[in-house]
């Protein structure tokens, strides 16, 4: 299957990118101390193939001694999101390679925040849970707006603000 879209954000490296440009404009050299784990040369690759997929956009462009350096953000809301229409077509096997590779960026996530100096894991609001919920379709669909319009509000930095990461995962469960 032939997965587009989904292959350009699914990835490790370019989902970093993704959530490292959420709600801001960042230069190359920014990213990269963002991500020093990411060799130069990796990550200027990655923001070539997001900008030329339509995932990333150039929005603004500054001198630096003789060239002039990029400054990328996510090229329109929702660019980084995959819509129905991206997936159609996906089958088991493209479902558990973009899943796993998400599973992939959470667990890198959460090994980069225990390598910090000063972990604070109630402080920092650190918390993984599993909530068996009991929705009809109509609830849940209702139930996933709400979700969006409660989160909508802090997307956007501002001043005393803690950039936290919000992981949500959804699925029917079957079996108990």
């Amino acid at each position: 299957m032939n997965l587009p879209k989904a292959d350009l954000i699914l990835h490790p490296v370019r989902m970093r990118i993704i959530m490292a440009l959420a709600g801001r404009q960042m230069t190359p050299r920014q990213l990269s101390a963002a991500m020093p784990d990411v060799a130069p040369a990796t990550l200027y690759r990655h923001l070539k193939a997001m900008t030329e997929g339509g995932i990333l956009a150039v929005v603004d462009e500054h001198a630096v001694r003789g060239t002039l350096e990029k400054v990328y953000a996510l090229a329109q809301p929702g660019a980084a999101h995959l819509s129905e229409g991206d997936l159609a077509g996906a089958d088991r096997d493209d479902w558990m390679r973009l899943f796993t590779a998400f599973v992939v960026t959470l667990l890198g996530d959460f090994a980069r925040y225990l390598e910090r100096e000063n972990i604070r894991p109630a402080a920092d609001g650190l918390g993984f849970h599993k909530y068996p919920v009991y929705m009809s379709d109509e609830e849940f669909a209702a139930f996933a707006r709400a979700l969006s319009e409660l989160l909508l509000p802090y997307f956007e930095d501002a001043p005393g603000r803690q950039r936290r990461l919000f992981s949500l995962i959804v699925m029917p469960q079957d079996g108990l």
